[in-house]
């Protein structure tokens, strides 16, 4: 099976390894390559040849807690409901 790339991907782990074990200089090896000289530094400056996260560090929840979501409910009553007519008092959505 082979490697899986991400989208932008331009090197693969037998490039990024070629690139750090090379003695050639940057510019012969993004001419031979067909990579950014950043590309190459990068890559010859790490001591892996794995992708590393982009990501957040610690991922962090989408969901509103119970009291968070009580201050967003009291600000829309404060501005404008749209959940309430005139006639019925400001009151959240049920949660099903």
């Amino acid at each position: 099976m082979g490697q899986v790339l991400h989208g932008c991907a331009r090197t693969t782990e037998a490039v990024r390894c070629a690139i750090q074990h090379s003695q050639e200089s940057l510019r012969a090896l993004v001419r031979r390559h067909g990579v950014n000289p950043k590309t190459s530094a990068k890559w010859r400056a790490r001591a892996d040849v794995a992708d590393r996260r982009t990501g957040p560090a610690e991922p962090r929840s989408t969901t509103l807690s119970v009291e968070e979501e009580a201050i967003v409910v009291a600000f829309r009553c404060h501005t404008c409901c749209h959940w309430t007519t005139a006639s019925t008092p400001c009151s959240p959505p049920s949660r099903t």
